[in-house]
């Protein structure tokens, strides 16, 4: 991975009326990242990104997308991103490879269709009516035509809303295959264990602006944070897990029941950072 920027944002702004979507966002994303953005419904995540894609015009701000403002794009720009939305239209009595060939026509360079239904795990359907595809099977189909034209850069709204768990995971493998590509990635999702398995980093939207940046690992303090151990009679806080675990086996002559040891998960940090911690 270099540090170049893919996507680079200062101050963006937008308005609906007396309704404030985004307030003032700043945002960097590096060629090959992974990002997850993260936030409760209304945050601003989908304003963002549709001004990233250079589908909606902004307020203020500055806005560069692979070197470029959105705002004032060609067709080669637009050939360098890949979109996948959460509702795609629905391409009913074309064939799978059909839909796959005719979008390929729309880029100058684009992937052969037949590797990208390989890539997406897709071959065997091939001839199959994209209206008989299951709900799994149609966002790999939305997927293939998002990386068809060999994008640079990738926005995946709400990829997995929906999916079994079996497809889900299906869908991070074929996630981190793009990613190992050195495709940047840009994502929403409401799973935040989607976001722990495929990000490099979460930034976390709250009113329009982002409140927090950093690897899943450590955001929100979350690295530094103080250990909590649990056992049937007890609870505490301490810097140092090991040395109370010891007393405690002590004290208790052995095993201690109920014990759990644990520091605060990314579901804990993202509830207590959009103020919904119970």
């Amino acid at each position: 991975m270099t540090h170049s920027p893919v996507i680079r944002v200062r101050g963006l702004r937008k308005t609906y009326g007396d309704t404030t979507a985004v307030a003032g966002v700043d945002l960097d994303v590096a060629t090959g990242e992974v990002v997850a953005l993260l936030g409760p419904n209304g945050a601003g995540k989908t304003s963002t990104i549709d001004i990233l894609q250079g589908h909606r015009d902004r307020d203020a701000g500055d806005v560069q997308v692979l070197g470029r403002d959105p705002a004032h794009v060609d067709l080669d720009w637009r050939a360098g991103i890949g979109v996948v939305a959460q509702h795609s239209d629905d391409l009913t009595e074309l064939t799978v490879a059909e839909a796959v060939r005719h979008f390929a026509h729309y880029y100058p360079a684009p992937r052969d269709p037949a590797d990208v239904l390989t890539l997406v795990g897709l071959t065997d359907k091939a001839g199959a009516r994209v209206r008989t595809l299951s709900g799994g099977q149609r966002r790999r189909l939305d997927v293939a035509l998002g990386v068809l034209g060999r994008p640079r850069l990738l926005f995946l709204d709400e990829p997995t809303t929906g999916f079994d768990p079996q497809a889900r995971r299906q869908f991070w493998t074929l996630i981190r295959r793009l990613a190992g590509e050195e495709t940047t990635i840009l994502f929403s999702t409401h799973y935040l264990d989607e976001a722990e398995a495929l990000a490099d980093r979460v930034a976390v939207i709250v009113g329009g602006r982002i409140v927090a940046d950093g690897a899943p690992a450590t955001l929100g303090g979350r690295a530094t944070a103080r250990t909590v151990v649990r056992w049937a009679h007890g609870r505490q806080e301490t810097d140092d897990p090991a040395a109370l675990v010891a007393e405690l086996t002590r004290r208790h002559g052995g095993t201690v029941p109920g014990l759990t040891v644990s520091r605060p998960s990314l579901e804990d940090v993202y509830l207590d950072l959009i103020g919904a911690t119970p």
